[in-house]
């Protein structure tokens, strides 16, 4: 790098011209002056009031996510557990194998109740049919062989205390003499009682069923109302929880096996004293077709004796 100095120019004009290489410019530093100091800035502290936002926004999502929880999970152990068909057949299929087994049974003697019903009402209506029309034939007649005649045809106890008479008539023949026959009478009553015993005892076949079950049908629905209750008191203690998708199962169950046996022993209750009342009435008939044979016995005894003592008085005569 060379230096040229122009001494002509130096001299006529007061400025120099220097031609130098260009070196970087550095501006000297400023001084520092008394200015204040600019700080950076920041976010203002919260106030008291705008300070516990953050934590309790987070406490009350965390609570509410815990709530949806325990809903999903409380819905979920309502639907396992409370059946969805309450309806009867709905209930006895989800009840515990005691209480199915209590409401078969209930059930099987709800059925022998009314079929008991059907089948006596049928026999005691006929067999009362029967004994009035033999009770009819017999006071209608004046002597046994036409009371024989009137129910040769005919079928029940009526008839057949008149066979019974007309047989001891026959086996008693040789037997009279000049008696009175009260011999003969007695072993006709005899004969007759054990016809009317018979009949009664056979009428009165198969209600002492409907006693049973009318006293006894309560109490096994009781039992299944207590095993009922007591599966409900046990899911509570499994499940820790008193709601009532746990209790509703066991107590439905109970009520149901209640209900059944009420539904089993009311018919056979009302049933049996109904029977009572008709077998009662139909022993009275019976009674009134024994005396009437017993008395076309006596007009006969009677009539026999009035004939013998006109036999001996005739004799006597002569």
């Amino acid at each position: 790098m060379f230096v040229t100095l122009d001494v002509s120019a130096q001299e006529t004009q007061p400025g120099v011209t220097v031609t130098q290489p260009a070196e970087p410019q550095t501006e000297p530093a400023a001084e520092p002056q008394n200015e204040p100091a600019i700080q950076p800035a920041t976010e203002p502290e919260p106030t008291a009031s705008e300070a516990p936002l953050t934590t309790p926004s987070i406490a009350n999502q965390s609570s509410e996510a815990t709530e949806i929880v325990a809903g999903e999970e409380a819905a979920d152990e309502e639907q396992r557990v409370l059946p969805h068909d309450l309806s009867p057949w709905g209930m006895f299929m989800a009840a515990d194998w005691v209480v199915k087994a209590v409401m078969i049974g209930l059930a099987i003697a709800s059925l022998v109740t009314w079929t008991v019903w059907i089948a006596k009402s049928l026999e005691l209506k006929g067999a009362q049919l029967r004994a009035r029309r033999a009770l009819k034939g017999i006071v209608e007649a004046s002597t046994l062989a036409q009371a024989a005649e009137k129910t040769r045809n005919r079928k029940g106890p009526g008839a057949l205390m008149v066979r019974a008479a007309m047989h001891e008539v026959e086996m008693s023949q040789g037997t009279r003499g000049s008696g009175t026959g009260e011999g003969l009478k007695e072993r006709i009553a005899s004969h007759l009682g054990r016809i009317e015993a018979q009949a009664a005892r056979s009428m009165t076949r198969g209600t002492g069923i409907l006693a049973s079950i009318g006293s006894t049908a309560p109490f096994v629905g009781l039992f299944g109302t207590v095993w009922g209750i007591m599966n409900a008191f046990i899911g509570i203690s499994e499940a820790q929880t008193t709601n009532l998708a746990v209790v509703a199962p066991g107590i439905a169950e109970a009520l149901l096996a209640t209900a059944l046996g009420l539904v089993a022993a009311i018919p056979a209750v009302v049933i049996y004293n109904s029977f009572a009342r008709s077998i009662a009435g139909y022993k009275l008939l019976l009674a009134d077709a024994s005396a009437a044979v017993e008395r076309v016995v006596s007009r006969d005894i009677d009539r026999d004796m009035a004939t013998a003592g006109a036999a001996l008085h005739k004799q006597a005569a002569e």
